[in-house]
């Protein structure tokens, strides 16, 4: 079933002229989707679309961790491991995560940390963990505990979270001096009138126990939204943050689809946070299919629509320009003078998988400033727009060309109109000379 897109959106204006920093793919992540063995899938599709974030901790591999039986704790440490050495060899940054691996991932049934005062089990938990993690010579960032604010993963009073996060910030503190410390990656968003959120900050605060990186959910969530609301919470407790917050869990499943993926792209980068997509795969599917951008016929792997957004997203290089948003359209635009071509990706949070809306959205996409993109001859600039469709979540072939036109360009600007029929769908505005080569609806091979 698909979704209009509302008719509210008329349009959004991209300003060549004004230019940002450069492209850092911030919402290129992912929460688990690679294989247990850390083989699969194959590198191109990481490659392809910039992926430089995983995190994980062994989760759902078996019926516990090292709260049931050192067993179960090594069964989910050998994927852990795995991962993290794929990680490190596509070049990305791999974020730990203790309480999967302790087996706190909401399906099994154990002890948690700090139960009746006794710390024990859990200070051997660590001091094994630290000694597997030096062993091996890892660089990790250390997120502790998700969603310590739901009863799923964490069934205990926030009090004794709370001693466990000092407990645990002193113990990497000590054992790791330089490493990132991620926290409280909670389900809720942050905001002045979230109590939890509210108490956790006065608590780091009293105690000198601040992460590095402060991190939570969009499940669903703003990044925009909620980045302006962590940073004056933050500073209504006497906190500062120097490093990018991270959203290390985003979109729900009814988002994740090209126009969903887009705009939540859009989204992370306006907000300047780093983001990993949720995965809402279950058991070993939790550890494959690059957390729902691909899915599978036999052995071989088949890209989804969403990858191709991540992929176009990728392609994006060279400078970052202005991009003002529609009420449930954002973009992320970039031009890149040297390699003779400005880029548009378009996404749409309009009713994806809500059935909200009844027209079709006719977009216009203003296009000003382009005497700075090099791409204006003639007082012609060639605009390629293509769709990336949904297919209702199967496999993709590619983009789908809309048009391949030259606009006429006067006073430095020009425009065009989108006819956008489906918010799941994204879309692709790319500029070129007009004497450019054409643009064939790129495919790209089997995993």
């Amino acid at each position: 079933m698909t979704s209009p897109a509302h008719a509210a959106d008329t349009s959004v204006t991209v300003d060549f002229a004004i230019v940002g920093g450069v492209p850092a793919y911030r919402a290129s992540g992912t929460l688990y989707g690679m294989s247990p063995d850390g083989s699969l899938p194959q590198d191109h599709f990481y490659e392809d679309i910039k992926w430089h974030l995983e995190r994980a901790g062994g989760a759902q591999l078996n019926n516990g961790g090292y709260g049931t039986s050192l067993a179960d704790y090594q069964t989910r440490w050998a994927a852990t491991l795995a991962q993290y050495r794929r990680t490190v060899a596509l070049g990305g940054t791999f974020i730990l995560l203790p309480h999967d691996l302790w087996g706190a991932d909401s399906t099994t049934d154990q002890a948690f940390p700090g139960d009746d005062g006794d710390w024990t089990q859990f200070n051997a938990f660590l001091s094994r963990l630290f000694s597997d993690v030096k062993a091996n010579d890892m660089t990790v960032e250390w997120d502790l505990w998700n969603e310590p604010d739901g009863s799923g993963f964490w069934p205990r009073a926030q009090s004794q979270y709370l001693e466990l996060w000092s407990r645990f910030h002193a113990a990497v503190r000590s054992d790791f001096p330089g490493a990132l410390i991620v926290g409280p990656s909670i389900a809720g968003q942050p905001s002045s009138s979230n109590t939890w959120w509210d108490a956790y900050l006065g608590y780091i605060k009293a105690n000198d126990v601040a992460p590095d990186i402060y991190s939570w959910h969009d499940e669903p969530g703003d990044p925009v939204a909620d980045v302006s609301a962590a940073d004056s919470t933050l500073a209504a407790h006497g906190l500062t943050n120097t490093r990018p917050f991270q959203i290390n869990e985003y979109a729900l499943l009814s988002m994740q689809n090209p126009g969903g993926g887009a705009w939540y792209i859009s989204r992370l980068e306006r907000a300047g946070a780093d983001g990993l997509r949720g995965n809402w795969a279950f058991g070993t599917a939790l550890h494959d299919d690059a957390a729902n951008l691909l899915t599978r016929s036999a052995s071989r792997y088949l890209p989804k629509g969403e990858w191709f957004v991540y992929r176009y997203y990728g392609s994006q290089t060279g400078s970052i320009v202005d991009l003002i948003p529609g009420t449930d359209i954002d973009g992320f635009a970039t031009k890149d003078n040297a390699a003779g071509n400005a880029k548009v990706l378009l996404g749409s949070n309009g009713g994806a998988g809500t059935g909200a809306g009844t027209d079709t959205s006719t977009v216009t996409v203003r296009l000003n400033g382009l005497n700075t993109t090099g791409v204006v001859s003639g007082g012609q600039v060639r605009a390629v727009v293509q769709r990336i469709p949904d297919n209702d979540s199967g496999p993709v072939d590619g983009p789908v060309t809309v048009s391949d036109t030259l606009l006429a360009v006067s006073d430095d600007a020009a425009a065009l109109t989108l006819h956008w029929t489906n918010a799941e769908d994204a879309y692709t505005v790319t500029l070129l000379p007009p004497s450019a080569a054409a643009i064939s609806t790129i495919r790209h091979p089997f995993g």
